[in-house]
């Protein structure tokens, strides 16, 4: 009888352990994730300023700032989305923001303005950010993810509902597609 209940008992130990575990993961999987949401957040809050500025430069592009305002009100609706969703619309507006710093290189006068350099800075320090948050985050869900799905875990996140989490990809498609390279032959020929 003494060894059953040693065994009942460490079993239940071991329950208790792999579930506290679990929960541990979850919760720093959402404290990751709204540290994401606040880098996003400052990055949505900062676009109009952007767009303002070049708005304020004589030849400046609409469309490519109306690209920009559509790709960040797609984003902010995203929020409310899982990070896949999100993942993808905040691709969209990087993309569209590139095309807009792009513009600004044909401007001079504009990249040599005082508020300009320091949006844009502000704009990357807050990239910067974006990218250790989501690294920290897929490394969590990573984490999360693998406890939950080993064995004998997996019984109790079963049990209890620990659903496997979605990690959060910023790069678009087309970052991530391989460069098509093309050499002329006729180069370095005598």
């Amino acid at each position: 009888m003494i060894p059953a209940l040693i065994i009942v008992a460490a079993i239940g130990v071991w329950a208790v352990v792999v579930y506290n575990g679990l929960v541990k993961l979850r919760v720093l999987g959402d404290n990751a994730w709204a540290d994401i949401d606040v880098q996003l957040k400052r990055r949505h809050d900062l676009i109009p300023n952007v767009v303002e500025v070049v708005k304020g430069h004589a030849g400046y592009e609409r469309g490519t700032l109306e690209r920009v305002v559509e790709a960040r009100t797609a984003a902010m609706s995203a929020r409310a989305e899982g990070p896949e969703a999100r993942g993808e619309a905040e691709g969209a507006l990087s993309q569209a923001l590139g095309r807009l710093f792009a513009l600004a290189e044909s401007y001079p006068d504009l990249k040599a303005g005082a508020s300009y350099r320091q949006l844009q800075q502000t704009l990357v320090e807050v990239e910067d950010a974006i990218q250790n948050a989501r690294r920290y985050y897929n490394a969590v869900v990573r984490d999360f993810n693998t406890a939950a799905q080993r064995f004998p875990s997996n019984i109790l996140a079963g049990t209890f509902g620990f659903k496997a989490r979605e990690y959060f990809h910023l790069e678009a498609a087309t970052e991530a597609a391989v460069p098509d390279v093309q050499l002329d032959e006729s180069h370095g020929k005598q």
